[in-house]
């Protein structure tokens, strides 16, 4: 049975949140084992107006998608199509052609062969040696100089950017995911899109969740905010709805209704109202340090400061399987080795099976992790926890 928890402190902060200015608008929702436990939004849908934003609106959830893909190749492995430890190039040739980016001559990159042959496994754990642009100035000048656009594009020519370091030797956060898509279309044999609709959306009921905007979805999405002197405005800001690819590292829509049935599903070892998507072994796998010795960075410097603030999460973080890890209780908020991630357009979701809670909020805004917003998505993890 589901006990419902007091909402009204937590409807609070978001209304609060929204009053002050610190967020256009803001949707929020929790849930147990058993079901959803919370769930309340504040502000208006659209940028001033008056429709209300509510948890069926639709946001870009951005690298929330990360861990569907994940998921998706995961159940690859289960059905023996694919291996994780295997060679990326066993499954994509084409990724045998990537270099790392090892300096410049002059304009011109400078480009070496990798050390080894990066893994499936290391496209998952972000350790492939591929970035994203906005944490990296050398891929900023890369991108100036070659003209090989970033993800945002939806071009497949993003798949011609190189490594920034040999595959194993770092943790950089970058297109790994996006790679992975790639080898989820290879041993599922369909797009990414059926991948995920056939393995994981359909089966979770998650009908509000796909790549593209559907049609009866334009009055039920919240474009993406900038903030101005005369308060938050539409960026007008889009993913592209015509790509060349399914991007497993930015591309759904979701709405908080619909997420949280994903959340529980990885909260309940795999399973959700007599639907298995995954194993409990490899839930529990996600939720496990798979990078060894080296950590996710304390602090990552932005090199786009309109796409992302510099990100400070401080040390003691490692990643599972598509899931960044706290490896100490953090008080009065989530315990240690729950996993959680967040999108660029300042959606953030955690799961805490130590304490069987998941939740998320969501904002569609620029830059992300914004400290206006950052502040709220605390003060909403604190206001559960509170309550729980």
């Amino acid at each position: 049975m589901v006990s419902m928890i007091d909402g009204v402190r937590i409807d609070a902060v978001l209304g609060e949140a929204v009053a002050r200015g610190a967020v256009p608008n803001v949707a929020a929702i929790a849930a147990d084992r058993d079901g959803v436990v919370y769930r309340g939004a504040a502000g208006p849908r659209l940028p001033g107006g008056d429709e209300p934003l509510t948890p069926d609106t639709h946001f870009r959830i951005m690298s929330m998608t990360k861990m569907v893909a994940t998921v998706a190749a995961l159940q690859q492995v289960e059905r023996g199509t694919l291996d994780l430890d295997a060679p990326v190039d066993e499954y994509r040739p084409e990724f045998a052609q990537v270099r790392v980016l090892d300096g410049w001559d002059g304009d011109m990159p400078r480009l070496r062969e990798p050390a080894g042959r990066a893994t499936v496994r290391q496209l998952i754990t972000h350790t492939a040696g591929l970035g994203y642009w906005f944490f990296s100035e050398d891929l900023v000048r890369h991108e100036r100089v070659t003209g090989i656009p970033s993800v945002l594009s939806g071009s497949n020519e993003i798949f011609g950017a190189p490594m920034l370091a040999d595959p194993g030797t770092e943790f950089i956060y970058g297109i790994n995911t996006d790679w992975l898509g790639k080898v989820v279309e290879a041993t599922s044999g369909t797009p990414l899109d059926v991948a995920i609709k056939d393995g994981i959306t359909g089966p979770l009921g998650m009908h509000d969740t796909a790549f593209q905007i559907a049609e009866g979805w334009k009055d039920t999405t919240t474009p993406i905010a900038f903030h101005t002197p005369d308060g938050w405005v539409d960026s007008g800001v889009e993913l592209n709805q015509s790509p060349e690819y399914f991007t497993g590292g930015h591309g759904l829509y979701s709405t908080p209704n619909d997420y949280i049935r994903f959340q529980r599903a990885l909260l309940n070892d795999g399973e959700v109202d007599g639907v298995r998507i995954l194993s409990a072994e490899h839930v529990g796998e996600a939720f496990r340090n798979q990078i060894g010795e080296l950590d996710f960075p304390a602090s990552i410097v932005s090199h786009d400061p309109n796409s992302s603030c510099d990100v400070n999460l401080g040390p003691g973080l490692k990643w599972g399987l598509g899931l960044l890890l706290n490896t100490e209780d953090v008080p009065g908020m989530r315990r240690a080795y729950s996993g959680s991630w967040a999108g660029m357009a300042n959606t953030h979701f955690w799961v805490d099976r130590s304490s069987g809670i998941c939740a998320s909020i969501y904002s569609n805004l620029l830059p992300f992790l914004l400290p206006s917003a950052l502040e709220v998505y605390q003060e909403f993890e604190r206001a559960l926890y509170a309550s729980w």
